[in-house]
């Protein structure tokens, strides 16, 4: 069983990681505290249902099992919509969200956010056969296309300000509730681009057998970070882990995973 399996068994088990019994050495010790998540999983490879178990898989819960190691802490997970994240989390239903969160000032002011554990460029994701625009430019020029993006996100925002004219009431953006919805609307043809960051743009890509593509130059890059209620104790601690895990490797160990050996079908 590799290590996804077990995490994905861990989870169907009851969606709750036992840390070791104590914190790893030079780091915080969160003396087996339970720390509730708030997920989205529509977000691969970051974090995702397995289509063929039904467990929540991904990068992000992976990095959150070793945090919890490391930091001696027991994680609970709870499901949650995009566009209540963000609100919930401030108003501290949960004690910290993921799901590819970008770093931005705005969002800055409601809640508080990690260390970047990645970062990650945006791209355009389209239908395997489209031949209509392979750039930025030739999209907007086709005033015909429709691009799907979830309110209140950096596709959102990079669609209207970066893509079309500014305007953030123009028809050419059609808006859904989940990342997953937009793509499968691209799928069917409703739309005709999804904006994504390029780790969740190349995993939709490897798992859609050549239905999906990614065409045209990088629209920028974004840092992704763990979100918080303001003034959350979880905060240094949990960027304590995050340092550690870059410096041993365990980051890089985990890109490899998810966005070489998992593209690759291992």
């Amino acid at each position: 069983m590799n290590r996804r399996q077990i995490l994905a068994a861990a989870l169907a088990a009851g969606a709750a990681l036992s840390p070791a019994a104590h914190a790893q050495d030079g780091l915080p010790d969160l003396e087996g505290r339970t720390v509730v998540i708030a997920t989205e999983n529509a977000y691969p490879p970051l974090q995702f249902v397995d289509p063929a178990s039904g467990d929540p898989i991904g990068w992000e819960y992976d990095a959150m099992a070793e945090i919890a190691e490391r930091l001696n802490f027991t994680v609970e997970y709870e499901t949650i919509s995009w566009d209540a994240m963000i609100p919930a989390v401030a108003e501290g239903q949960f004690d910290l969200g993921m799901t590819g969160i970008t770093i931005r000032d705005d969002r800055a002011e409601v809640v508080d956010f990690s260390d970047a554990y990645m970062r990650s460029e945006m791209v355009m994701l389209v239908r395997g056969d489209e031949d209509r625009f392979s750039d930025a430019a030739g999209f907007a020029a086709d005033s015909d296309l429709l691009v799907a993006a979830q309110p209140g996100t950096t596709p959102f925002y990079v669609a209207v300000y970066d893509v079309l004219d500014g305007d953030e009431a123009n028809p050419r953006v059609k808006l859904f509730e989940t990342f997953g919805a937009g793509v499968q609307a691209l799928r069917t043809g409703d739309v005709d681009l999804v904006l994504t960051d390029g780790t969740a743009g190349e995993g939709y890509v490897s798992t859609s057998d050549g239905a999906l593509k990614i065409v045209g130059e990088k629209l920028g890059t974004e840092d992704f970070g763990f979100i918080f209620p303001k003034g959350s104790d979880l905060v240094e601690p949990i960027n304590a882990a995050i340092a550690a895990m870059k410096e041993d490797g365990t980051i890089d160990a985990l890109n490899k995973t998810w966005f070489l050996d998992y593209k690759m079908g291992g």
